[in-house]
């Protein structure tokens, strides 16, 4: 049995859920979803896929998705929610030996950016907020860190995984990056109607950040769209997409409008890839798309 899922902050969140329940030793298959675009990660007898697109051969699946939506017949639990491991929770609630109750509910705060703008400006006041930024799936390097913090979460309470030297490592990088961020947005940014355009191609590296820090820096827009390079593949790129959480004047759905180009997501945000000689003409159509502001 293993578990495969996505490396965010939900997705760490299943896995520490799904391991609670099964006690399952193997090491998890962190996967994006613009992999399985690429090639289907080999399914075994047992395999349980959350927070990720149906894996035809898996035994257990569970996502919140919208665009995810199957019509293959599977075990598990599939319909739209603020998080994946929202759903897993309430699968199999009562059934946890852990109290996860607080855990589960801010990560559906977070997964579904229902976050103060304190939150954004000042994370480090708040726990869980602070530990759900230093996980990105943007460095596969990571992915002894993104174990080591499911293991803290399914054994301690959350002050004591702050306390973790890696983590509280971490959090200091994270904070200090931020301060960056915001320059970065502000220099990479222009706004096209009711969009943030953010467009870090020119950039050999593309800078990190907290991903709702733009909406405290232009709080007018309704959307913001960044577009960069794939780490892996620089003939990719990857356009991410995702609405106003403090501005809801938005009536595009981010994860249909971003299925249309081979991506996914939810009503409030999504993403997609595609090649780069298809960029501009792509990225157009969807600024036009956003832009129009019709459902």
């Amino acid at each position: 049995m293993r578990i495969i899922t996505r490396p965010d902050f939900d997705g760490i969140v299943c896995d520490v859920l799904l391991r609670n329940i099964f006690d399952i030793e193997t090491p998890t298959k962190w996967v994006e979803p613009y992999d399985i675009e690429k090639f289907l990660p080999e399914i075994a007898a047992g395999d349980i896929v959350a927070n990720l697109p149906f894996i035809k051969g898996c035994s257990l699946w569970f996502d919140h998705h919208i665009t995810n939506k199957t019509d293959e017949v599977f075990e598990g639990a599939f319909y739209d929610a603020p998080s994946a491991a929202g759903i897993i929770f309430k699968y199999y609630q009562n059934r946890f030996t852990n109290d996860f109750k607080e855990l589960v509910f801010q990560t559906d705060r977070i997964d579904s950016g229902e976050v103060t703008i304190d939150e954004v400006l000042h994370t480090e006041n708040y726990p869980y907020a602070m530990l759900s930024s230093t996980i990105s799936g943007r460095d596969k390097s990571d992915e002894t860190y993104w174990n080591r913090v499911v293991k803290l979460l399914g054994e301690k309470n959350i002050r004591d995984v702050l306390n973790d030297n890696e983590v509280r490592e971490r959090c200091s990088k994270i904070l200090e990056e931020n301060k960056i961020y915001a320059d970065y947005l502000k220099e990479y940014t222009q706004i096209i109607e009711k969009t943030a355009f953010t467009d870090f191609r020119s950039l050999e590296n593309e800078p990190k950040g907290n991903r709702f820090l733009i909406y405290s820096l232009f709080p007018g827009v309704y959307v913001d769209a960044k577009i960069r390079y794939s780490k892996e593949d620089r003939d990719k790129v990857i356009v991410s997409l995702g609405k106003n959480i403090f501005n809801n004047g938005c009536r595009v759905n981010l994860g249909n409008l971003a299925s249309r180009y081979g991506g996914g997501g939810h009503k409030g945000a999504g993403s997609c890839s595609f090649h780069k000689h298809e960029a501009e003409n792509n990225i157009r159509r969807i600024l036009e798309e956003i832009n129009k502001n019709q459902d």
